[in-house]
């Protein structure tokens, strides 16, 4: 009571005493605190009943107003005192003893509005980035503690002002040699400790009163600025290259989900340093990547044995940090939707985090991943032999594979599938990366479901912007063969003046007679296109390109017969579709191979060895393989079959409708698993006639 009336009666004569210069006043409020530790006997009440908050505030007042007032850059007297007389280093020992109780929230606070507050450059000060770092020590020591809101708000500031100038994170890469000359020239006893001992938060000097010490440090520094206080206590740790990040490390196991975002941010700034040293010490002296990992996997290991991979696939879109909890909606939609969501949110944070970092430190935290969590964790999940065990994980690694964006972690990714061969394949060489081998082996697995799914798979990655991906299962076995076009330099020259991925030059699709030429009405009448293409002549003659194309595309259109055609009492399902879709791909895949080194390949003609046994490699052979038996399935007797089925045209069209939605699921329909087989067969054949198309249109587009 006594203590709450002595704070009223002091600013009411504050109010009414005439104002005085800047710096007198800061320098009473300063002065104010320090008789507070001189005068005080009764230690054990909290901050909150002194008038240490109010004064500390007006110090901060009175430096904004100070710089307001003066020009840019120029240090005013308030500031030359504070830096002077090394009231940082004061409060920080304050702050440490927790004295009075609750003193280490107000000094945090005090720090973190100084640092944001005041625009001059004031981390470069050895005043100011000493005690900085080391009020940086006391963060995240003791986990769920009552200062941890103003701990991470602190550790956020001083991220961002790094971020603002990163050559000031200079200032807080320590080692252990620079540290133990910093406290013997400050006079500090150093105190080791062993750092596989518990933290439980307790002082560990308990020969010295820790309320003692504060007030001996107060009222000695305010006497004494240019020396050091004798009682001023550091502690070493074996991770003092980079406190900073240690302690949001530590902070990232807090209970309150708001602190584990606020830590996830500032580690975030900080990896996106531009500065080496900073990259290295990331990735050297701190545990950051063993806690993307680890954490990763254990968010996998949470998952369930067994999921929907419809579950999996069509599971929303999360940004880490924005996932909602609501256990009682999440259960309702599927087992174990929540542990999905939360392995999901973690894995987009990783990726994020990898995606901002410094170019050193994100290829060390990408190879982590891929030895920590995709080696160590997925890869055992992948080899196994349990078909639903199967389906999960190729089912969750599909997943992945479509949210990773990162380069570096994509290709650690791609690395970890396919191997980093780029040489070309021989079948006795398949078995070489077992993973790549056995998930090229699933494409073609008794179980449909495994075969669908690893193939899709495979098509999330041929879709992926990365050159190593199409190297390794397509390009490396074709070089020999001269399959691949060989531009001569000039007309190299020609398609980097391309526009959105296609000829400046490139007539538009509808706009191309072949387009209008290929309705089925319009199609080529001639059986010529059945006959295989004669031999090139001696002289080299070039064919006619749209006689070529035309057998090419009819070839394709006419495997269907038109009695097993549905398609053009569909709206919207026409041949024209696919060749809009194929075109529209090719023109975005041409933007993203322009980037791609293909200096190495196609390899000239005259340097293949045409004389070695060709083999087209483990992956176009599964899938040559798969299509060869399309053909068995479906087209060898269709026409006998198709006129044993009664009503067969209407209940094909029912089918189809059915399939695209938009018919509802009825009554069943007698041979259902034919009528989509003729269904899937004409699609494939008309999107086989599109690529077709597409890529004479674009070869013939940048010819000479």
């Amino acid at each position: 009571m006594f203590s709450k009336f002595t704070s009223i009666l002091q600013h009411a004569v504050e109010a009414l005493a005439p104002s005085l210069p800047l710096q007198e006043d800061f320098v009473y409020h300063w002065k104010a605190i320090t008789h507070y530790y001189i005068e005080t006997s009764d230690d054990k009440a909290p901050v909150t009943d002194t008038n240490i908050p109010s004064h500390l505030e007006q110090m901060l007042d009175i430096l904004t107003q100070e710089e307001r007032e003066r020009e840019s850059g120029e240090t005013g007297p308030c500031m030359e005192y504070l830096l002077h007389h090394k009231i940082l280093e004061t409060l920080y020992t304050l702050g440490k003893a927790d004295c009075p109780p609750g003193m280490k929230q107000q000094v945090l606070s005090f720090y973190t509005k100084l640092l944001g507050r005041i625009r001059q450059p004031l981390l470069p000060h050895i005043n100011v980035h000493r005690p900085v770092q080391k009020l940086i020590h006391l963060c995240g020591e003791v986990l769920a503690a009552p200062t941890e809101n103003e701990e991470i708000q602190f550790l956020c500031t001083v991220c961002a002002k790094l971020k603002q100038d990163p050559y000031l994170v200079n200032f807080f890469l320590e080692n252990k040699t620079k540290r133990l000359e910093a406290a013997k020239d400050d006079g500090a006893d150093l105190v080791k400790e062993d750092p596989s001992s518990p933290d439980t938060g307790q002082n560990r000097n308990q020969n010295i009163s820790p309320v003692k010490s504060a007030q001996e440090d107060a009222v000695y520094k305010s006497t004494n600025p240019g020396e050091a206080s004798p009682s001023v206590h550091s502690t070493l740790s074996n991770n003092d290259n980079c406190n900073l990040v240690s302690s949001l490390l530590n902070l990232t196991k807090s209970p309150d989900g708001r602190i584990v975002v606020k830590a996830c941010e500032g580690l975030m700034l900080i990896v996106s340093l531009p500065e080496p040293a900073a990259a290295k010490c990331l990735t050297e002296n701190t545990e950051l990547s063993h806690l993307l990992t680890d954490r990763l996997a254990q968010f996998y290991r949470a998952l369930p044995q067994s999921m929907d991979p419809l579950d999996i696939e069509t599971a929303e879109s999360v940004n880490w940090g924005l996932d909602v909890y609501n256990l009682k909606e999440d259960a309702v939609a599927f087992a174990g939707k929540r542990a999905l969501i939360s392995f999901l949110s973690w894995l987009d944070y990783c990726d994020q985090l990898i995606k901002e970092a410094q170019k050193t430190a994100a290829a060390v935290l990408a190879r982590a991943m891929r030895e920590r969590f995709f080696i160590a964790v997925m890869e055992p999940q992948l080899m196994q032999t349990s078909e639903v065990g199967i389906l999960t994980s190729t089912a969750l690694l599909n997943r992945i594979i479509r949210q990773v964006t990162s380069k570096a972690l994509l290709q650690e990714t791609v690395y970890f599938l396919l191997g980093e061969e780029t040489g070309p394949e021989t079948l006795a060489g398949i078995t070489q990366h077992p993973l790549r081998h056995r998930l090229i082996e699933h494409c073609d697995h008794l179980s449909d479901e495994i075969s669908i799914m690893t193939l899709r798979l495979f098509e999330h990655l041929l879709q992926k912007p990365c050159q190593h991906i199409l190297q390794n299962l397509v390009l490396r076995c074709l070089e020999e063969r001269n399959y691949m076009e060989n531009k001569q330099p000039e007309e190299r020259e020609e398609r980097e003046h391309m526009e959105n991925g296609q000829p400046h030059d490139a007539v538009d699709l509808e706009e191309d007679p072949l387009f209008s030429d290929l309705s089925p009405d319009n199609r080529l009448s001639s059986p010529d296109w059945l006959r295989c293409s004669p031999p090139q002549s001696t002289e080299h003659t070039k064919p006619d390109g749209k006689t070529e194309v035309h057998k090419i595309v009819n070839s394709f259109l006419c495997l269907v017969p038109d009695e097993a055609k549905s398609s053009y009492q569909v709206e919207g399902t026409g041949y024209d579709t696919y060749l809009r879709d194929a075109h529209r791909q090719f023109r975005d895949f041409c933007g993203v191979c322009q980037r791609w080194d293909w200096r190495s390949c196609p390899k000239p003609f005259e340097k293949c060895n045409l004389d070695s046994p060709f083999f087209e490699g483990h992956f176009l052979k599964m899938l040559f393989d798969r299509m060869g038996r399309i053909l068995d399935q479906v087209v060898g007797d269709l026409m006998l079959r198709i006129h044993r089925i009664p009503d067969f045209t209407p209940k094909l069209l029912l089918v189809r409708k059915r399939l695209l939605g938009l018919e509802p699921e009825g009554m069943s329909i007698d041979h259902v698993t034919l009528l989509e087989g003729v269904i899937v067969l004409e699609e494939f054949c008309k999107e086989l006639a599109a690529i077709a198309f597409v890529k004479f249109h674009a070869s013939a587009s940048t010819s000479p």
